[in-house]
């Protein structure tokens, strides 16, 4: 991977990344046994299940509140709703997620480009139908989290702040200020990293689901009836009623459980063992604590929806249950701006996004990071929608597509990653993957629904998200074929250097460089329009391997070639920070002196043309502006400014 525009994907097989040299080392998707498991399992509380837990503040309400629905009048329909719900949180988060998409981590991290890299689709396999299908499901599955990254936060934010109105109408014109204010305070926060409240987020998510649970039994005790919902048949007779009341339904009924794709996205921050205690002691207990005593206080007042969960409370709570609210639509909106800055670094780290400013906020915790470019875009674009919609219940026809899809390419993931990675039987795996696929096709089917009413919105946001990813992996590809062409072999080469006799000076000269086997055209411009050298000369290529991370010990290869070049691969996870010089510091075999060596790294000029087959030259117009606007690779590289030297290039794609 050259330091500017090429980019490669190392063949080397995986080995066991043990993150040596940044954060704690994961063993098995678990976390350091030097950490005790309550402790993590309440700091799992306050990131993984933060947006799932602020469901019951709509979720049930949206089931009968719109248009889609009229509210029932008797309890047949309460208690259908009721058991989609619970056997939605069984069967989609309990069973898909917990017990079969926590299996895949790879290398402890999770996350749907986590998932893509087990495939190992690189190089001409690229170009095979079923692996073209596949990269899409990743790519796309990818993008559509920034669509879900700018509505999470304002639907939570805005559906708690509304609660302000159960205590007095007063306060209805004053809800979208103060949730702007809110909103306006948490991307702010970003910068300092979420590892300076980090300590204070689980006890808070931890009292808030004690309260869901403690209010669930309040309501449950006016209409003890209501635990007819565990039973499944309340499910299927209002799902296959004859009536397409169950279908539609199924929108809103999708959700409770949004926040499942979080469940594998922080995986690697606290490993798979705390996440599954968490979930089935506490986080599940008490949402279905909830939600039946939200439809017991429907059976007992014979079907009224208004701030249904803020009914649940006596009048003297009312306020400080709304301050608890706005606290925990916080950290649930926090947890998807933190998923959007991971997922940021992967794509870019894995070449599937363009170079952006990544800002390590933790020394400690590799898992903190801030992407000011994507916290500004989604402060713009999440404040938009609250001033836009400006109802909870407006806004919910914009939540649920992007997810939904996001699922539904997940199950189709995991089942190729247990057929190519697992060598699993193709039965076995179609016998878990089908009935999983139906649920989630189902609700995707259910949430299109709002196509119309919002659910465009996501899907659009995702489409733009893919071009821009798509068109700069292809363009960076086509950089890296013109870049090879004009590349030369090692003996043609150093024939050349014998006849022209360049003056050699003393000290060490590291060009920066995609070929891992050829000499660059960045070195043979520099002898031909310069005729010097220094006596070592270094070719280096970064690479970025389909794994975590690579631990600091075997980050470095090197190989001898003629007349003082060295060859040097430094490889990286797609998780870790590609600082070279630290890297080539703490390789004592070396044989010079790195931290004294001069960085040359080439500055492209790239020229669209019809000329070379490859792409639309619109599409190569849009990559030359990503280009333009990427992070220089002395930042990215953590290269030394006063160390650089860029040598310029004009090349046609």
């Amino acid at each position: 991977m050259a330091a500017d525009e090429d980019k490669s994907v190392s063949t080397v097989p995986d080995r066991r990344a043990n993150g040596a040299d940044s954060g704690e080392a994961t063993k098995n998707g678990t976390a350091p046994a030097s950490r005790a498991l309550p402790w993590l399992c309440l700091a799992a509380l306050g990131v993984v299940f933060g947006d799932i837990s602020t469901s019951p503040l709509y979720a049930l309400r949206e089931c009968f509140s719109s248009a889609l629905v009229h509210v029932p009048s008797h309890h047949d329909a309460v208690l259908g709703v009721l058991s989609l719900i619970l056997w939605s949180l069984i069967v989609v988060i309990s069973v898909k997620y917990l017990l079969w998409v926590l299996r895949a981590d790879n290398r402890g991290e999770g996350g749907i480009l986590a998932l893509l890299s087990l495939l190992e689709i690189r190089g001409e396999a690229r170009r095979r139908p079923w692996n073209r299908v596949l990269l899409f499901c990743g790519t796309f599955g990818a993008a559509l989290l920034y669509g879900d990254g700018m509505i999470t936060p304002a639907i939570s934010v805005l559906s708690a702040v509304e609660g302000l109105e159960v205590a007095t109408p007063a306060f209805e014109p004053w809800v979208v200020p103060i949730t702007i204010a809110i909103l306006v305070a948490l991307f702010l926060f970003q910068q300092f990293g979420s590892g300076r409240v980090g300590m204070v987020f689980g006890p808070i998510v931890l009292l808030w689901l004690l309260t869901l649970g403690g209010l669930g039994l309040h309501g449950i005790a006016q209409a003890p009836q209501v635990l007819q919902a565990f039973n499944p048949v309340w499910a299927l007779q209002f799902l296959f009623s004859g009536s397409p009341v169950g279908f539609v339904v199924l929108g809103a009924v999708f959700l409770v459980v949004t926040g499942g794709e979080a469940l594998y996205a922080d995986i690697g921050h606290f490993g798979k063992l705390p996440i599954r205690i968490t979930w089935f002691v506490v986080v599940l207990p008490s949402l279905m604590l909830n939600y039946l005593g939200q439809g017991a206080l429907m059976l007992a007042r014979g079907g009224s929806v208004d701030h249904l969960f803020f009914e649940l409370a006596p009048e003297w709570a009312v306020y400080p249950l709304v301050a608890l609210a706005t606290a925990a639509t916080v950290i649930a909106s926090q947890a998807i701006i933190t998923g959007a800055f991971s997922l940021t670094r992967q794509a870019v780290r894995l070449d599937e996004f363009p170079r952006v400013q990544i800002l390590q906020t933790s020394e400690s915790e590799r898992g903190q990071v801030y992407v000011p470019l994507i916290n500004w875009l989604l402060m713009i674009a999440t404040i938009g929608l609250v001033l836009v919609f400006r109802r909870s219940e407006a806004l919910a026809g914009a939540y649920g597509v992007a997810i939904s899809l996001t699922m539904v390419l997940t199950t189709v993931l995991i089942a190729f990653v247990a057929l190519r990675r697992w060598r699993w039987n193709p039965w076995l795996v179609a016998a878990i993957t089908a009935p999983l696929l139906v649920v989630d096709v189902g609700f995707f089917g259910s949430t299109l629904l709002k196509f119309v009413d919002g659910g465009w919105l996501p899907i659009v946001v995702a489409a733009l998200f893919y071009l821009m990813m798509t068109t700069w992996a292809r363009g960076r590809r086509l950089l890296a074929r013109q870049e090879s062409r004009a590349s030369r072999r090692p003996g043609r080469f150093f024939a050349t250097l014998d006849q022209m006799q360049p003056h050699r000076v003393q000290g060490v000269g590291i060009f920066v460089t995609a070929s891992t086997r050829d000499v660059p055209a960045v070195v043979i411009h520099h002898v031909e329009h310069n005729q010097v050298l220094y006596d070592t000369v270094v070719l280096l290529t970064v690479i970025t391997r389909p794994i975590p991370h690579v631990p600091l010990d075997q980050r470095v290869r090197t190989r001898t070639l003629n007349q003082g070049f060295i060859r040097i691969r430094l490889s990286f996870g797609f998780m870790d920070p590609p600082d070279v010089p630290r890297s080539l510091r703490h390789c004592p075999h070396l044989g010079f002196d790195a931290s004294d060596a001069t960085y040359y790294v080439t500055r492209r000029t790239v020229l669209p043309t019809d000329r070379v087959p490859g792409m639309q030259v619109w599409r190569e117009r849009l990559f030359v502006r990503l280009l333009r606007n990427a992070t220089l690779p002395t930042t990215e590289f953590r290269l030394p400014p006063d160390r650089v030297l860029e040598i310029g290039r004009r090349i046609e794609i």
